[in-house]
């Protein structure tokens, strides 16, 4: 049996051996989701596949099956996510201060093809491009990362290369 490549939230393949940044509220809300896995889902659900399985002929039992089958994806996403917890590297953008330079953690506003875009570099099981939260791994991330303000830089996407401007850089606090 091989063992499957580590994958962010979003089932996309990390880089492997890529560093696993998180922001604090990052880290914290995957901290909550483990709990909320261990304390109230699965001992709930054992409850449930304990009493599908007394009642008899587990064959036809719909409880008992599908009961087995959810906590076996409950089981893989708690390994999942401690294993990110256990690799995380927390940090706290608000911490760097003030600065010009474009590294993990910060919000940066860049000029693109005439109109102004602004983005948050987080952790790969943080992304969420639609609220602007781009994983550091993510090409549009890269491509920022070390610049400052006022440097231009080419983005390679599907449509071409873009070139870019980096118009704003500050660090605060990610929620």
């Amino acid at each position: 049996m091989g063992t499957r490549p580590e994958t962010d939230r979003t089932g996309a393949p990390a880089a492997r051996g890529a560093r696993n940044y998180m922001t604090p509220a990052g880290y914290a809300r995957i901290k909550e989701e483990l709990v909320q896995l261990l304390d109230v889902e699965r001992p709930e659900l054992v409850r449930v596949v304990a009493w599908a399985a007394s009642n008899g002929d587990r064959s036809e039992n719909g409880d008992y099956i599908y009961g087995k089958k959810r906590l076996r994806e409950i089981d893989r996403r708690i390994h999942y996510l401690t294993r990110r917890l256990d690799t995380a590297e927390v940090v706290d953008p608000a911490a760097r201060g003030e600065s010009d330079q474009v590294y993990f953690g910060a919000t940066v506003t860049y000029s693109a093809a005439g109109e102004q875009r602004i983005v948050t570099i987080v952790g790969m099981d943080e992304s969420d491009p639609g609220r602007g939260r781009v994983s550091w791994v993510s090409p549009v991330a890269r491509t920022l990362l070390k610049r400052r303000v006022g440097d231009t830089a080419v983005l390679s996407t599907p449509s071409g290369e873009e070139e870019i401007e980096i118009v704003d850089v500050h660090y605060q606090a990610v929620t």
